[in-house]
């Protein structure tokens, strides 16, 4: 078993224990999982704050590029990000997860997508904070500017994926 393939494992073992303990049924989930492989889908979880319009927006921006997003609302995004092992310095509003790998805030598609084909030894991608000029913050049509996207190790240890 690769190492890909047994971080895979080990977020679907993680993502299923939170919904168990947050009481959410996880057959769906299983059979999901099961039937599809990670590395040929295009398909992310993302968590977020039902409250929070900017997660949705970014969503909007990867469903028109071809992902399929499946949205969990969530009123305490902070054990969302401990389950994944997301340190302070990494986070943003919204966690996703798809290959393997954590994507936390306001990643651009095209970034996922390398990350998904370049398949790096790393915990995911992070956008920190909010980003004025990032996917789902910026104007309609406006291009990310002024911010780095971040590769992500399970120490939180940084490198700068795509400057923008």
């Amino acid at each position: 078993m690769s190492n890909t393939q047994k971080r895979a494992k080990v977020l679907i073992i993680s993502s299923l224990l939170f919904l168990i303990s947050a009481g959410i049924s996880t057959q769906t989930v299983v059979a999901e999982t099961s039937a599809t492989p990670v590395k040929d889908a295009l398909e992310m979880t993302v968590y977020r704050s039902p409250t929070c319009d900017c997660c949705h927006k970014w969503v909007e921006t990867l469903e028109k590029d071809g992902f399929t997003v499946t949205m969990h609302n969530s009123d305490d995004m902070d054990s969302i990000k401990q389950s994944f092992g997301l340190q302070s310095h990494l986070h943003s509003c919204h966690t996703g997860t798809i290959g393997g790998y954590v994507i936390e805030g306001h990643v651009p598609a095209a970034d996922i997508r390398r990350l998904l084909t370049e398949k790096p030894k790393a915990a995911g991608l992070t956008a920190p904070g909010m980003p004025r000029h990032s996917p789902g913050m910026q104007p309609v049509g406006e291009q990310p500017k002024d911010y780095d996207v971040l590769l992500f190790d399970k120490e939180g240890k940084t490198t700068v994926y795509t400057s923008y």
